[in-house]
């Protein structure tokens, strides 16, 4: 995809690029070699086309930020800015999970990771988390 400046619409040209490690983000400065105008962007990686999510029926279903957002916002929303811990926890959890270099996440494997992040985070909010997102046993699978 070509990226186009909004005054012109000539062709953007990358002037600076700087990978975001935590939140698996792209910055990159773009200019418009004939008007000179600067454009900051932010790529982000769009896992619902490249990572399944295994539910606890075992359905392949694809991985949706939004909805593991919601759920750490729910769990963290007696903190005085839960959107923006929420948002944070979820790229920290995202990155711990890419890590694994696996296409497939299963059910458990996200609740062990989530409440292990919100944990060290914040305790109440694993609980919280924790009470509707229960880990299944070893032995239960």
């Amino acid at each position: 995809m070509v990226m186009v400046c909004i005054f012109c619409q000539t062709k953007l040209d990358v002037i600076n690029s700087r990978p975001n490690k935590r939140s698996n983000q792209i910055w990159r400065r773009r200019q418009c070699p004939n008007c000179h105008a600067v454009f900051t962007s932010s790529e982000i990686i769009d896992l619902s086309k490249s990572i399944r999510y295994e539910t606890a029926e075992k359905r392949l279903e694809p991985f949706w930020r939004p909805i593991l957002l919601i759920s750490i916002y729910e769990a963290c929303k007696h903190r005085k800015a839960p959107q923006n811990d929420a948002n944070a926890l979820t790229d920290t959890i995202i990155a711990r999970l890419l890590r694994k270099k696996s296409a497939v996440i299963t059910r458990n494997e996200l609740c062990k990771v989530t409440t292990e992040v919100l944990s060290r985070f914040d305790k109440a909010a694993a609980v919280q988390y924790k009470a509707f997102h229960p880990i299944k046993s070893e032995a239960k699978l």
